[in-house]
């Protein structure tokens, strides 16, 4: 009956990417949380999973016209280097401290989406004002 878990998390995670927010940030805490998985396995599971929903992403959004290609090359060297530099730090790090380091990590984007959400929506809020009092 776990397999039904692994579903749940799988398909919440797709959903999530799929509105262009990164996957990892439900899948692995599920893993790890709810499965009881070791941090560095979910995020080696989610680096695969990374793989074709990104492909899947980067292709409809070349279709869309929604690429901006003009610092793309230096973007995919850096990105890259990150990514080795990354993964060497995850692998030879105490479970422990990844799993807090990715914590800290969520908590800090889940607060500047929220001020950046907040920003936007005092914005409209104050547009609205000025135009009714108009």
């Amino acid at each position: 009956m776990s397999w039904v878990w692994y579903v749940v998390a799988g398909l919440a995670s797709g959903i999530i990417c799929g509105m262009g927010i990164g996957g990892g940030a439900i899948l692995i805490p599920a893993l790890t949380i709810f499965l009881g998985m070791e941090q560095q396995a979910a995020q080696k599971i989610n680096l695969l999973y990374f793989i074709p929903t990104a492909a899947i992403a980067l292709r409809l959004h070349i279709k869309n016209g929604n690429v901006e290609k003009s610092g793309l090359l230096k973007l995919t060297i850096y990105g890259v280097i990150g990514a080795v530099v990354g993964a060497f730090i995850a692998v030879n790090i105490d479970g422990g401290y990844l799993r807090k380091g990715f914590a800290v990590f969520l908590l800090t984007m889940a607060v500047y989406e929220i001020m950046k959400g907040y920003k936007r929506w005092t914005s409209k809020d104050s547009k609205r004002s000025k135009t009714n009092s108009v």
